[in-house]
């Protein structure tokens, strides 16, 4: 069972970037030990006393797109073309991303493409820059239309198109517990907003 959320063909990404004073390592290893406290478990007993420093390491992997920038990303682009003139599509990038309201996995894939006009960008860094959005607290909607205005802004195409396929664990492992849901996001901004032809291919070629 999927639940799809179509984006507007005109992306508007409310401003979440508002710089916070961070923690500590040793107060976040300590209200690590107080959830461990809570859930009604020792935090000194053998198999936990390392886990508060476990956790907040996985959290600087979890969640490193804080520090990153990913128009910074985009900024090295490529003017030679040499008269291409179709969409670049990348299918099936992985996404792990968390959940905002229970910081719980989201978990799938990203299918994404552009229609150059003078700038292309290396592959790789589409793939970094979802990554980017991804490694930060997130709802899918969000993260979507984080990631096609990113690439419309920076790169000036003349239109950019996204899947987001991913499950996520807040509904399949708590609450309702639904594990076969999937939940299917898509913006459309440019061509594959005007072009019904356009936004047709890219699903055909996503297989959608």
């Amino acid at each position: 069972m999927d639940a799809i959320v179509e984006g507007s063909k005109t992306p508007v990404v409310r401003e979440r970037d508002v710089k916070v004073e961070k923690p500590s390592r040793e107060e976040a290893e300590a209200a690590v030990r107080t959830l461990i406290s809570w859930a009604g478990d020792n935090p000194d007993r053998e198999g936990l006393v390392d886990t508060p420093k476990r956790v907040v390491n996985a959290y600087t992997e979890f969640f490193a797109g804080y520090e990153e920038d990913p128009e910074e990303v985009l900024g090295r682009t490529f003017e030679d073309v040499e008269g291409y003139d179709d969409m670049v599509m990348l299918r099936d990038i992985a996404l792990e991303s968390h959940c905002e309201h229970h910081m719980v996995a989201i978990l799938g894939k990203v299918h994404i493409a552009y229609m150059p006009v003078d700038k292309v960008v290396g592959i790789s860094k589409l793939a970094r820059v979802i990554e980017i959005f991804a490694k930060r607290l997130q709802t899918q909607e969000t993260m979507t239309a984080q990631i096609v205005d990113c690439i419309q802004r920076v790169l000036e195409p003349a239109g950019v198109a996204i899947l987001v396929d991913a499950k996520h664990q807040c509904m399949t492992t708590r609450g309702i517990k639904k594990p076969d849901v999937a939940t299917i996001t898509t913006q459309f901004t440019g061509v594959f907003a005007e072009d019904p032809r356009m936004e047709a291919r890219f699903l055909a070629m996503i297989g959608g």
